[in-house]
């Protein structure tokens, strides 16, 4: 398979994995709608069965205000997030560097990432180097192309060759052209949303519990109280919310890791060289097997900023359907 047709099979497979987080969330929707139909015959009819007369726009309410807690989820991930790039490289320890800088090594990166600039064509990223850091890693950070930064760590630049190094920062470039982060982050928003039905339903169940006696005392005999349903009502929300978080984590790691494949051929087609990201890879796994070192993160953010790494940020009990990244193996299998 050439890279062309690699960069086309992830993209599809993209395409496919986003489809499924939207039926995830229209799931979503249709387990609220039918959770609060059988809550409302529970309260009003239990005897027989569901109710076919519903009060008006009962259902309509129902999914407004689950797609407005999702939404508003997105929004407020989208704007934690607003300041962009530099915001993203200082959050992970990132130093600037200076394109007066006379440190050899930070002269030839800076003209690695000038060199692909050109082959991408869009205009030339900040550069940030993660000083502290020894594994071999990068990430590209951006909202808009012409305002992205790339960051790479001083292992990355003590480890690599030039050619290896061109081939990580080729990676970082596909990431800004294809608009990864702004993807990302809308993912992330997503399952914050979800996760806010889930927070709502637990500030349901606290209600319902905390005016209890008093329901208990007025309600004999005139069916379910109204703290019963209610936190019933919490906790069917709850398990919703947190069975979505479930799915939604599982198909945006799998998103991931499918832009990660596209990255890896894109830089293949930017430096015209299979080698250059091969041998960084390569040398990632050798450096894993032989101590761990790999492209491991030390800096506090990693785990909130994996996704946006060139290879595994941290080690992750749960990899497999949640890991962020590819298996080594199988990105150096498709890059022979």
């Amino acid at each position: 398979m050439t890279f062309f047709e690699q960069q086309h099979q992830a993209r599809q497979q993209t395409r496919k994995l986003v489809f499924l987080f939207g039926l995830a969330v229209l799931a979503i929707v249709v387990a609220v709608n039918l959770a609060m139909a059988l809550l409302w015959t529970f309260k009003f009819d239990p005897h027989h069965g569901i109710m076919r007369n519903y009060p008006k726009g009962f259902f309509e309410t129902n999914t407004l205000i689950t797609l407005l807690l999702i939404g508003g989820g997105t929004l407020i991930q989208t704007l934690n997030l607003r300041d962009g790039g530099d915001a993203v490289a200082q959050m992970a320890g990132g130093r600037l560097v200076s394109p007066a800088s006379a440190d050899m090594q930070e002269r030839r990166l800076l003209s690695v990432v000038e060199e692909m600039a050109l082959a991408a064509g869009i205009a030339c990223p900040k550069v940030y180097l993660l000083e502290q850091e020894d594994a071999i890693n990068a990430f590209a950070a951006d909202y808009n192309p012409n305002e992205a930064v790339v960051a790479v760590t001083r292992g990355a630049l003590n480890r690599l060759t030039r050619d290896e190094l061109q081939g990580v920062v080729g990676h970082e470039f596909s990431h800004i052209l294809n608009g990864d982060m702004r993807l990302n982050v809308h993912l992330i928003g997503v399952l914050f949303g979800i996760q806010m039905i889930a927070g709502f339903g637990q500030q349901l169940m606290n209600f319902g519990s905390s005016f209890w006696d008093v329901g208990a005392r007025n309600n004999r005999d005139k069916g379910p109280p109204w703290q019963l349903v209610l936190i019933v009502s919490g906790l069917v929300l709850f398990v919703i919310g947190y069975i979505g978080i479930f799915f939604g984590r599982l198909i945006k790691s799998a998103v991931s890791r499918q832009r990660e494949f596209l990255a890896d051929a894109s830089a293949v087609q930017f430096t015209r060289n299979p080698d250059g990201i091969g041998g960084a890879l390569r040398k990632i796994s050798g450096l894993t097997d032989r101590n761990k070192i790999g492209s491991q993160i030390n800096h506090a953010s990693a785990e909130q900023l994996s996704q946006l790494f060139l290879g595994s940020a941290r080690r992750n009990l749960l990899d497999g359907w949640f890991a962020t990244h590819p298996p080594l193996t199988e990105r150096l299998r498709r890059r022979n």
